[in-house]
């Protein structure tokens, strides 16, 4: 019973790998990628990892030294794919290989947070409140930029 199982996976497996052949440079990776209609990325913002597509919104903790209009480009990216290939860096993907720009859109707060604090049996009770502030980014388009061609002179 349990090889009746397995056949259908095997040939799958064979006839999948036959479709989609590997690319062998990271050139020939990019450019199958950059012929995807949509592409994402996985990039570090703020020590964290983030799966971003374009025109995604990022709500991330408070950046102090950014003002609402400022454009970020995001260096550390760590993965590129689409929907059939994926390119993953080791450990990042160089900036000249892949662009990502985010505009920041707002400095918001979260909702309100309480903390309660009581001690048993010595009628010690505390409540505390505070806002947790954020900074709305928009990511923009993920450029692949086409190699540049060196001229021999």
């Amino acid at each position: 019973m349990a090889s009746l199982f397995k056949q259908p996976q095997s040939l799958c497996r064979s006839f999948c790998r036959s479709i989609h052949a590997a690319p062998y440079t990271t050139a020939s990776a990019l450019d199958l990628i950059r012929s995807q209609p949509s592409q994402y990325v996985v990039a570090t913002v703020v020590g964290r990892k983030y799966v971003l597509a374009p025109r995604d919104v990022l709500t991330i903790p408070r950046l102090r030294d950014v003002k609402v209009g400022d454009v970020l480009a995001l260096d550390e990216i760590h993965e590129l794919g689409s929907r059939e290939y994926t390119l993953r860096g080791n450990p990042t993907i160089s900036p000249s290989k892949v662009k990502v720009e985010a505009t920041v859109v707002e400095h918001t707060k979260g909702a309100m947070e309480f903390i309660f604090k009581k001690k048993r049996r010595k009628g010690y009770q505390k409540t505390k409140k505070h806002k947790q502030t954020y900074t709305r980014l928009r990511i923009g388009d993920i450029e692949i930029p086409l190699p540049s061609i060196q001229p021999i002179i």
